[in-house]
């Protein structure tokens, strides 16, 4: 049985999931690098007795969706199921990344005195800042793919009886011809 209607729901769903996500992000100022942007996509397996869908992003995207706990507050993100200090995490991931995001800003603090501070010594405030106080949640997948995912149910059901539908014209088609 080809699962032709069943696949076309599913890429619906998936496109739809991908192009709004990609939106949020650019629309929240999220999108310095592009890589977060460029790194969501899905893919989608159909064979003839079953189906598979993954939607796939780079692995801080999900720190970016559900936000992080800090070390000393929760704030502001009460609900993630991530938090600083925890020991799970990678050993030098947030200074890295935040290095990168101040440099590609060009963003630099200034002293008491009015001389700006290197990148390194800006990007070491700001890590120890989110560090300790945490990550806002942005939910630029999870309200996307919850608004689709209302409807897939209903839409994958009729897809699924469209596909069976045909196969079973097409099977009763061709039993009757011999």
């Amino acid at each position: 049985m080809q699962l032709e209607e069943t696949r076309e729901a599913l890429n619906k769903f998936a496109k739809y999931v991908v192009q709004q996500s990609r939106s949020n992000l650019t629309k929240s100022d999220k999108n310095v690098s592009k890589e977060l942007y460029n790194s969501l996509g899905y893919d989608l397996n159909v064979s003839k007795n079953s189906f598979s869908l993954s939607l796939l992003m780079e692995d801080y995207g999900m720190f970016q969706d559900k936000g992080v706990k800090g070390k000393t507050s929760s704030a502001k993100a009460p609900n993630s199921p991530f938090q600083f200090g925890s020991g799970t995490g990678k050993k030098g991931g947030l200074t890295n990344g935040i290095d990168k995001w101040v440099r590609r800003r060009r963003f630099q603090f200034r002293d008491k005195k009015g001389r700006f501070m290197s990148y390194q010594s800006t990007a070491f405030l700001i890590t120890r800042s989110i560090y300790n106080k945490g990550i806002k949640p942005s939910m630029f997948f999870t309200k996307p793919f919850e608004k689709a995912f209302k409807g897939l149910n209903e839409e994958l059901i009729q897809a699924y009886a469209l596909d069976v539908q045909k196969f079973m014209e097409t099977t009763i088609k061709d039993n009757f011809k011999k």
